[in-house]
C-alpha cells in the first residue's frame, strides 16, 4: 500500500506504483487535463514519474510556477522541432523556460528574420495539431553521445561530456524530434495552442564571449488565447510607458555614453528625487529613525571584515590609495557597523534605528544595464536597526507596516517572498536558523502569506522581499528586510544588558524604495509619466491666450508660487490649443488658461489632467485644491 499525501493534507492510498499523472486522474479528470508537472517530496517531477513509496505529491497546473515552466519548456521543444523541420542544417543548443516565456539557442549561418519567425510559428501550429506524445528515455553516456553525434548535434555532445559521471542522461522524443533534456514536460504537444514568437537576439554559447555567437529566439506560451492576448496587450502598453522614453521626453534624466549605467538627473528629475527623499525623511523621523552618512570609499580591511571582499568582490569597484587597496561601497552596512561602534550602548538604547540615503556602486555587466532599473550607481534608502533578541518580532512588524504604508500611498499591491540561505554564505547554521525563524515568526504574527524562495538570501542573512505590482500587472522587487546575526559578530558589536553583562545585538538591514533611482523608473511606468500632483516637477502651468494677458498670467503664477505650488508660465507666441497640447504631453496636472474674460473677472479657466475642461473658477479656490492634494499626497 502506498500512502500519498496531497497538498491539502488529504492522504490517498494506492495498491501499486503509479505515475504522477495517474494520481492527478485519481483526484479528478479535470485536474489531470490541466496537469503540467508534479512536486514529489519537494522535487519537481515529470507527469510520467513513478511513485512507488509513501510521499507528498502536489499536482501543478499552469497556475503554478512549476507548471508554467513545464508548459513553456514543452513550447520551446515544439519551436525547436519546427526549426529543424524548416531548417534541418540548424544545430541545437539549449532551450529553457524563463520568466514570462521561453527561448531556444540555435547555431545557424544567418540570424532568423521576422518572416522566418512567422513560418516557424505556422509549423509549430502543425506540430500542436499532430498531438505528438512526449516520451522520456534514458541512455548510458556512450550511447547518448553516439545518438547526438549521429544527429550532428555538437552542442548536445558537449553538454553530455560535461555531465557528472553518475548523472542520469535523459532525452525527450516527440515524433521525429529528439532532444537531450532533464524535463519535466507535458504529456503531449496538443495543449500548447496559444503561443507567440517574440524576437531574435544574439547569445554567446554558455554565456561566454569567448564562444560562438548563436541565434536566440524568444517566445511565450499560454493555455488560453485570451491570456496570450492580454499579455501582448500589456507589452504594448509597457512600450508606451517605457521610463527611458518618458524620462527623456519629460526631461527627468539622461543616459549618456560617457557613463553607461550612471544616470544623470536633470533639474525636473531632481525635483522628483528630492520630493521622494523629503517624504522618506518625514516618515522615518516619525518612526524613530536617526540619519547618518558614511563614506563612499573605504579600505580593503573593512571589506574583508564584512565578508564583501570574499563574497562580493566581482561586483565591486576597487582602487589604490597610498599603496593600500580600497573599494567603493556596494552596500552601506559596513559603514553602519562603524557608526554603531562610535558609542557604548546599553539595552536602554535599543532598538537603535539608523537610516542612510547612501550612494552605492555595483559593477553590472553592460548587457544587463536597463535605464534606471539596472544601473551601476544608485541611492539606497537604507536603514540598520540594532536590537535585542526579544525585540526582533516587534521591530520587523514595524518595518513591515512602514513599507506597507509607502506602497499603499502609490496604489501598489504586493506579495512577499522569504529568501533563505544561499550556497555562498557566511555564519553558523545556528545563526542562520535563528534568523530565518525570526523572519517566519514576524510574517506569521502579521498574518502575511509568503512564498519561500530557497537559496536567494543575502550572503550574511535571510530576507523578506516585497514584490510590488504596478498598474499594468508587472511585478518589481523593491523593499527588503534582512535579519543579520553575522555582521554584529564579525564587527564585535555589543551592548550592556540589565545585569551589566556584554551582549551581542541583532541587526536588521532594510530598504523601502530599494533604489530611489529604480523606484522613480517604476513610478514613471506605473503612472505612464503622469506623476501625482505632489510628485510632479511642474504642478501647474499658466497659459495666457496672447501677450495682452502676460502680466495677468504672471500675477496668477506668482500667487501659485507663493502658495508653494511648482508653476511655469508659457509665454510663447503660440496658439492656445498648441500650448494646451504641449502641457498635456508634459503630464502637467493643472493647466490654467487666462484670457480677457478671466482677467476682467479676476478668475482663471481650468483644464485638469484628471477631469479635462473644468471651466472658470476663483484662483484662491484652485490654490486650496492643489495645496490640499500636495499636503495629503493624493494618489491622483
Amino acid at each position: 500500500m502506498i500512502n500519498v499525501t496531497l497538498k491539502d493534507g488529504v492522504v490517498k492510498q494506492f495498491d501499486a506504483p503509479l505515475t504522477v499523472f495517474d494520481i492527478a486522474q485519481a483526484i479528478s479528470a479535470g485536474l489531470a487535463r490541466n496537469a503540467c508537472a508534479g512536486i514529489v517530496d519537494g522535487t519537481t517531477q515529470d507527469l510520467r514519474f513513478v511513485v512507488d513509496k509513501d510521499c507528498k505529491v502536489e499536482i501543478c497546473t499552469f497556475d503554478d510556477e512549476e507548471g508554467k515552466k513545464a508548459f513553456r519548456h514543452t513550447a520551446s521543444h515544439i519551436m525547436a522541432q519546427a526549426v529543424k523541420r524548416l531548417f534541418p542544417e540548424t544545430k541545437l543548443a539549449i532551450g529553457p523556460a524563463i520568466a514570462d516565456g521561453f527561448y531556444y539557442d540555435f547555431d545557424r549561418e544567418t540570424p532568423f528574420t521576422e518572416d522566418e519567425l512567422k513560418h516557424i510559428e505556422e509549423e509549430m501550429k502543425k506540430i500542436v495539431k499532430e498531438d505528438l506524445k512526449l516520451e522520456r528515455f534514458e541512455l548510458p553516456r556512450a550511447e547518448a553521445i553516439k545518438l547526438m553525434e549521429e544527429r550532428q548535434e555538437p552542442y548536445k555532445v558537449e553538454l553530455i561530456n560535461d555531465l557528472p559521471e553518475d548523472a542520469v542522461i535523459s532525452f525527450y522524443k516527440q515524433g521525429e524530434y529528439t532532444d537531450l533534456c532533464a524535463g519535466p514536460h507535458l504529456m503531449s504537444t496538443k495543449p500548447v495552442k496559444a503561443f507567440k514568437l517574440m524576437s531574435v537576439a544574439g547569445a554567446y554559447w554558455r554565456g561566454s564571449e569567448k564562444n560562438k555567437m548563436l541565434s536566440r529566439i524568444y517566445g511565450t506560451a499560454y493555455t488560453k488565447a485570451s491570456d496570450l492576448d492580454a499579455y501582448l496587450t500589456m507589452l504594448e502598453e509597457a512600450k508606451k510607458r517605457d521610463h527611458r522614453k518618458l524620462g527623456k521626453e519629460l526631461k527627468l534624466f539622461a543616459l549618456l555614453e560617457e557613463g553607461p549605467g550612471f544616470p544623470f538627473f536633470l533639474p525636473k528629475g531632481m525635483i522628483v528625487k528630492n520630493t521622494l527623499i523629503d517624504y522618506w525623511r518625514e516618515i522615518h523621523k516619525k518612526a524613530g529613525y536617526v540619519e547618518v552618512s558614511t563614506p563612499i570609499i573605504l579600505n580593503r580591511q573593512l571589506w574583508e571584515r564584512s565578508g564583501h571582499w570574499d563574497h562580493y568582490k566581482e561586483n565591486m569597484y576597487t582602487t589604490v590609495i597610498d599603496e593600500e587597496d580600497y573599494a567603493i561601497k556596494p552596500m552601506n552596512c559596513p559603514g553602519g557597523m562603524l557608526v554603531y561602534k562610535q558609542d557604548l550602548h546599553s539595552y536602554r538604547d535599543l532598538p537603535l534605528r539608523v537610516g542612510e540615503l547612501g550612494i552605492v556602486h555595483r559593477h553590472e555587466k553592460s548587457g544587463q544595464l536597463h535605464g534606471l532599473m539596472r544601473v551601476r550607481c544608485f541611492t539606497q534608502d537604507d536603514a540598520h536597526i540594532f536590537m535585542t533578541q526579544d525585540q526582533i518580532k516587534d521591530e520587523i512588524s514595524k518595518v513591515i507596516a512602514l513599507i506597507d504604508s509607502v506602497y499603499k500611498l502609490f496604489g501598489f499591491k504586493y506579495h512577499v517572498e522569504l529568501s533563505t540561505r544561499p550556497e555562498d554564505s557566511m555564519g553558523s547554521d545556528e545563526a542562520w536558523e535563528a534568523a530565518t525563524n525570526g523572519l517566519i515568526g514576524a510574517l506569521e504574527a502579521n498574518n502575511m502569506p509568503y512564498v519561500v524562495n530557497e537559496g536567494d538570501g543575502a550572503f550574511y542573512g535571510p530576507k523578506i522581499d516585497f514584490h510590488l505590482q504596478d498598474s499594468i500587472g508587472r511585478t518589481w522587487q523593491c523593499g527588503t528586510i534582512q535579519l543579520d546575526m553575522n555582521l554584529p559578530e564579525r564587527f564585535d558589536l555589543t551592548y550592556t544588558d540589565r545585569d551589566g553583562s556584554k551582549k551581542r545585538p541583532v541587526m536588521i538591514h532594510r530598504v523601502c524604495f530599494g533604489s530611489i533611482e529604480r523606484f522613480i523608473g517604476i513610478l514613471i511606468e506605473h503612472y505612464a509619466g503622469a506623476l501625482p500632483t505632489w510628485l510632479s516637477p511642474v504642478q501647474a502651468k499658466v497659459l495666457p491666450i496672447s501677450d495682452k494677458f502676460a502680466d495677468y498670467a504672471d500675477s496668477v503664477a506668482k500667487k501659485l508660487d507663493e502658495a508653494g505650488i511648482r508653476v511655469e508660465t508659457d509665454h510663447r507666441a503660440e496658439k492656445i490649443g498648441f500650448k494646451i497640447r504641449e502641457a498635456r504631453n508634459e503630464r502637467v496636472p493643472y493647466m490654467i488658461v487666462v484670457g480677457e474674460k478671466d482677467m476682467e473677472a479676476g478668475k482663471v479657466s481650468l483644464r485638469s489632467r484628471a477631469n479635462g475642461e473644468e471651466g472658470q473658477m476663483e484662483l484662491d479656490s484652485l490654490i486650496n485644491r492643489i495645496t490640499e492634494e500636495i499636503k495629503t499626497r493624493a494618489n491622483n
